[in-house]
């Protein structure tokens, strides 16, 4: 049963665009490759670089000359590199960052075929890249995580004690945890973000769509809950798997997180109101407004009741209990409530999981067109 199990996991993390949106083009003058469908940019350049497992991944790395971060980006589980390649472009100039990032075994024209073990390889092939190629310090490296992507990013993260930053982008659980309602972690399970990010060390952003109709919100809620170093989460209304990039706040969001980062420990304590490093206890409910607007009306006059609360004391010791009973019912029935709704969706099933996952990779080729 487990492997089983594993196996329906598997299927539905990985869906490599099939055939795949790029291919590799050699320059007969210089030797150097390039992607098809994309011109040749002095600022970038394409790679294949072997992984421990024994596969062969391409990589593209875009230089910032202003940059001081690097950034290394895995994608998610129905994209490759030729419908990322416009993303990273338009991220490397306006995050002044320098960018890698790179095709799993068996995407794109990657070799070999995915799995959870082979994407480890692959994430530790384009890392051991910066480091031996670029000469990028591990302290200037800041690990983008989307959808299936946090998988090898977390893994990594895991093993980088002076990593700058983390950034989780509509990040999973577990690979179970996105089809099923499972309390625990099971040995079949893959990608165990859940047990993982507590021993992440650095700052973490967590950026979720409310409505995502792929992997459900609460994922990314459970994760930044579990982070040591907790930075003010994005939770973007009405936002879906695939299209964060078109929220105006995805941007300047990712901006003022990267500033912050960019600054040594000692100033971000001191130069930052403890806000905007932590995101107030109340905002972390936004990614379940969708689904309780009826307890929305309820919960709003919350806040004022404080003040009226402190005045049915005092009426208490004017003999008027019953007020004051009244409203602890209230307030004992309206808790009931709100407790009620920490329970997840119910699981949906496989099949619908699957057929989202196929539909995301339309949502995502109608992104880049745009």
């Amino acid at each position: 049963m487990g492997g089983v199990t594993s196996s329906m996991a598997a299927k539905f993390a990985f869906f490599p665009p099939n055939p795949p949106s790029y291919k590799i083009m050699t320059d007969e003058m210089t030797g150097l490759y390039t992607l098809s469908n994309f011109p040749h940019r002095e600022n970038v350049e394409v790679l294949k670089l072997p992984t421990r497992r024994g596969t062969e991944i391409v990589a593209i790395y875009i230089r910032n000359p202003m940059a001081t971060s690097t950034l290394l980006y895995s994608h998610g589980n129905a994209a490759d590199l030729g419908q990322m390649y416009e993303l990273f472009i338009e991220l490397s100039i306006h995050l002044k960052v320098n960018l890698m990032g790179y095709d799993y075994s068996g995407y794109g024209q990657s070799t070999g075929k995915p799995s959870e073990q082979n994407t480890y390889a692959d994430i530790e092939a384009a890392y051991k890249c910066l480091e031996e190629s670029y000469g990028t310090k591990e302290e200037d490296v800041i690990l983008y995580g989307q959808s299936v992507g946090s998988g090898p990013t977390l893994d990594l993260a895991t093993r980088l004690p002076k990593l700058r930053a983390v950034v989780l982008h509509s990040p999973i659980l577990s690979g179970l945890r996105v089809m099923y309602p499972v309390k625990r972690t099971y040995w079949f399970d893959i990608y165990k973000n859940i047990d993982k990010i507590p021993l992440v060390n650095c700052p973490v952003l967590v950026i979720h769509g409310t409505s995502d109709e792929v992997v459900d919100c609460s994922h990314g809620k459970q994760l930044w809950d579990l982070c040591k170093e907790k930075y003010e989460p994005l939770w973007l209304k009405g936002g879906n798997h695939c299209d964060l990039e078109l929220y105006p706040e995805y941007l300047r969001h990712l901006k003022k997180f990267i500033s912050t980062v960019e600054k040594s420990p000692s100033q971000r304590y001191t130069s930052r109101r403890s806000t905007d490093r932590f995101e107030p206890a109340r905002r972390s409910t936004d990614c379940f407004e969708a689904s309780r607007r009826s307890t929305d009306r309820r919960e709003k006059p919350r806040p004022s009741t404080d003040k009226p609360e402190k005045l049915k004391v005092n009426e208490l010791r004017s003999n008027n209990v019953d007020k004051l009973e009244k409203l602890r019912v209230s307030f004992d029935q309206m808790e009931k409530s709100r407790r009620s709704l920490d329970y997840l969706e119910k699981p949906r099933k496989n099949s619908e999981q699957v057929e989202r996952g196929r539909k995301s990779v339309d949502r995502l080729d109608r992104i880049w067109a745009g």
